[in-house]
């Protein structure tokens, strides 16, 4: 599983259970005493269960983060490789365009002394 769909399952999870058991108890066949202990129970252990939750989710945040940086850490350096051979032929293309110009004016324009014209 991916480090998002690991935190989505995480909180789905999490969340999954808490209306389940919510729904449980309001469902189940007992007196009204004993669901609202349950209800008081369950709703105690709310606070723990959210910081549960809030430490889950903070953790895959920060592997995502991590993995992000290390992605974009990657990406920057092949681009800079990228752009340093981009610069580099385009140099090398650039000397090898101007050489046989050079060349080509040469052998169209022959030197001819000024005192024969």
């Amino acid at each position: 599983m991916s480090n998002k769909s690991a935190g989505s399952f995480i909180v789905g999870l999490l969340m999954g259970g808490a209306v389940g058991t919510i729904a449980g108890l309001l469902i189940a066949p007992r007196k009204g005493r004993d669901t609202r202990q349950l209800l008081k129970k369950s709703a105690d252990a709310l606070p723990d269960l959210a910081e549960d939750l809030s430490t889950s989710v903070q953790l895959q945040a920060d592997r995502l983060s991590e993995s992000a940086l290390r992605n974009w850490d990657g990406t920057l350096a092949r681009l800079r490789e990228a752009i340093a051979a981009g610069v580099e032929a385009s140099g090398q293309e650039r000397m090898e365009l101007q050489q046989p110009s050079n060349e080509t004016q040469a052998a169209s324009n022959p030197s001819v002394p000024d005192n024969k014209l």
